[in-house]
């Protein structure tokens, strides 16, 4: 088995016995497509919300609304089928304190928002989540078992 990194603002897909991960998820948000039958998973690791929003856009990895078209794309190529994808968020921590109601400093929470809108409009199930909170996550998921792991520092592993 190979452990395939992704790094912020990327993304990657495998199949098994091939598990993904990514580092360091504070307001990011980590999205984990899987095809059960073909075992292919991919995982972006997303930043913002809405690709229309920023004028220099053309990474498509770095935006909720553009990341998960491509991670299909690059799917399916390998033998995933779009229509028995399912899906598995964590993430989208509020890492820093702040009074008011700004809507820019909720980024974390608008990238899971977005990021389940999109799912939901693509018809693509959200199994299970770890996101919110106030602390950053580490994840890796297992395309052999469709088990994510979540760790986080002086936390115990969390599996869904």
């Amino acid at each position: 088995m190979t452990m395939i990194k992704v790094g912020m603002a990327d993304l990657n897909v495998c199949k098994s016995p091939d598990a993904l991960t990514t580092l360091g998820l504070g307001s990011c948000i980590g999205i984990i497509l899987y095809d059960q039958r073909t075992k292919v998973s991919g995982l972006a690791h997303i930043m913002l919300p809405d690709s229309t929003q920023i004028k220099k856009n053309e990474n498509k990895a770095k935006f909720a609304d553009t990341a998960i078209y491509e991670l299909i794309k690059e799917m399916e190529k390998i033998g995933a089928h779009k229509s028995r994808l399912v899906s598995k968020i964590a993430g989208g921590a509020q890492m820093f304190s702040f009074s008011g109601n700004n809507d820019m400093m909720r980024i974390g929470e608008r990238n899971a928002e977005a990021t389940r809108k999109l799912l939901k409009e693509l018809g693509i199930p959200l199994l299970a989540e770890e996101c919110g909170k106030n602390y950053g996550r580490t994840i890796e998921f297992y395309s052999e078992t469709g088990e994510l792991h979540i760790k986080t520092i002086g936390k115990e592993i969390k599996i869904i």
